[in-house]
């Protein structure tokens, strides 16, 4: 779990979904659901991506599946150090709650982001779908509950680059640890 909320935190500083965190905020001017709507869709997503990651390290044993996880964690890597642009977000339609545009405009983007292809790849590796959608969910909103009560000033609190290169080496990290284990497994 620890692991988990460390990377996913880490990658999601400076990430779209923490852009539109911002732009929620800043369009709606009600922090509380949409601190809401980003958990419930955080859980939601990131429990499918480590049911995912879950099922797949059951049916792809052995050394190969190793390095293919390995290789995931090193282009994981290679994906942060890629400054993400800040999305455009449609006006909601007056009849949406700001929990529920949240919830399910946070849930679409999120799709495919690098935290949930790490909750993926976390889940393969540490085998543990409750753990690594607590960690990832976590790491999530220790990223984003800022973001949305600082806005555009969270975003100059540390400098981008730095937290991009540490979460980075993290993932580098890990596709090591991932090799080494393949190797002497």
């Amino acid at each position: 779990m620890l692991v988990s909320t460390l990377v996913v935190a880490l990658a999601e500083i400076g990430d779209r979904t923490q852009f539109l965190a911002i732009v929620l905020v800043s369009r709606f001017h009600k922090p509380w659901p949409i601190i809401a709507g980003i958990l419930v869709a955080t859980l939601a997503n990131h429990a499918l991506a480590a049911t995912a990651g879950f099922f797949v390290s059951d049916w792809l044993k052995g050394m190969w599946f190793q390095y293919l996880l390995a290789a995931s964690f090193f282009a994981t890597a290679i994906w942060t150090l890629i400054p993400d642009k800040e999305d455009d977000v449609a006006a909601p339609a007056g009849h949406l709650s700001v929990f529920l545009t949240t919830a399910v405009t946070f849930f679409v983007v999120e799709m495919g982001d690098k935290t949930q292809i790490a909750a993926i790849a976390l889940a393969a590796r540490f085998h543990n779908i409750s753990l690594v959608t607590a960690g990832s969910t976590l790491g999530m909103m220790i990223a984003n509950v800022p973001a949305v009560f600082l806005g555009r000033a969270a975003t100059q609190i540390v400098p981008l680059q730095w937290v991009r290169f540490g979460a980075a080496v993290i993932f580098v990290g890990l596709g090591v640890w991932t090799m080494v284990a393949a190797l002497a497994g």
